[in-house]
């Protein structure tokens, strides 16, 4: 791992950055590693079609209270790991990737916060590798079998409807990448995202193979075993954006019967899908909270 260090002034605070990076199944990661290294390791994991920069304005909050804060570019988002295949966006191998990272500070247990297809990769976690976890949290993403259900009782199918556009070939990538990608910028705006992320995360999407490494965890999607879905076996804390586009109430309100764990729900009532770039201070204060009751874990 790289120990050049970097400084960086986020809303009034200064904060260290450590720029580092993992390797996992031949793979290479980049991440920041910010805050004290002897503090509790909590690691944040980004969506569709974020980077590790989406986690920018919380991380100052956690880093000042004494958590070791560890954001990577995950799987199809680092450059140095993009594989074509989209078996290779298998939820055992995003699973494999955050383990990978905690085995790489030699850090026993980790809290994880994820958010989007992050908080999916979270939510899989607390399911299949709860020894390794101290707490979880998902922002936004309701645990993968209460969205199923959500389906047929209510409008749960038409707003997930884009995966199936995803499923298709080339086309998605034009949309993302392509000449399309003004438009395709211009639909994160409008769903409530800043100007300035979504031109960053579009330009992202813009490097060679980005679209399509992205696009392959819709892909992979057919490819979820059960155990992926299981229920979370540790403390667990689910934000969530009542205005949210894309996720909606039904969905979240049936989460609580997939966790065999302390639960903690915190619907909000004025925030949309973008939690980490919105309502980072929120975010932060709701996780502290959580994290403080519960040092030592508590997986079942």
């Amino acid at each position: 791992m790289s120990d050049t260090k970097a400084d960086e002034t986020v809303d009034g605070a200064r904060t260290e950055r450590r720029p580092g990076s993992f390797e996992h199944d031949g793979l290479e990661f980049e991440f920041t590693d910010t805050g004290p290294r002897d503090g509790s390791p909590v690691v944040l994991l980004h969506g569709y079609p974020q980077t590790r920069s989406c986690w920018r304005r919380i991380t100052p909050h956690l880093a000042e209270a004494g958590y070791r804060v560890l954001a990577p570019d995950q799987r199809g988002y680092s450059p140095g790991a993009r594989p074509r295949d989209r078996r290779a966006y298998r939820m055992e191998r995003l699973t494999a990737d955050v383990i990978a990272l905690a085995d790489a500070i030699r850090a026993e247990r980790i809290h994880v916060i994820g958010h989007d297809l992050g908080g999916a990769v979270a939510w899989a976690l607390s399911a299949k590798h709860p020894h390794r976890l101290i707490t979880m949290t998902s922002l936004a993403t309701p645990h993968g079998r209460a969205l199923m259900r959500s389906m047929t009782s209510s409008d749960q199918a038409w707003r997930s409807s884009y995966m199936a556009l995803f499923q298709l070939p080339w086309l998605p990538e034009f949309l993302l990448s392509g000449p399309g990608w003004r438009q395709f910028r211009d639909g994160l705006i409008r769903s409530g995202l800043d100007a300035d992320h979504a031109q960053q995360y579009v330009e992202r999407l813009r490097e060679p193979g980005a679209a399509t490494a992205a696009l392959n965890w819709y892909r992979a999607l057919p490819f979820t075993s059960p155990a992926d879905l299981g229920p979370s076996r540790v403390p667990t804390l689910y934000v969530y954006g009542a205005a949210d586009f894309a996720l909606g109430r039904r969905a979240a309100d049936l989460t609580a019967d997939h966790v065999d764990a302390p639960y903690r729900y915190e619907p909000l009532e004025r925030e949309g899908h973008w939690l980490p770039e919105h309502a980072p201070a929120t975010v932060a204060h709701l996780f502290m909270e959580h994290a403080q009751q519960f040092p030592a874990g508590g997986c079942v």
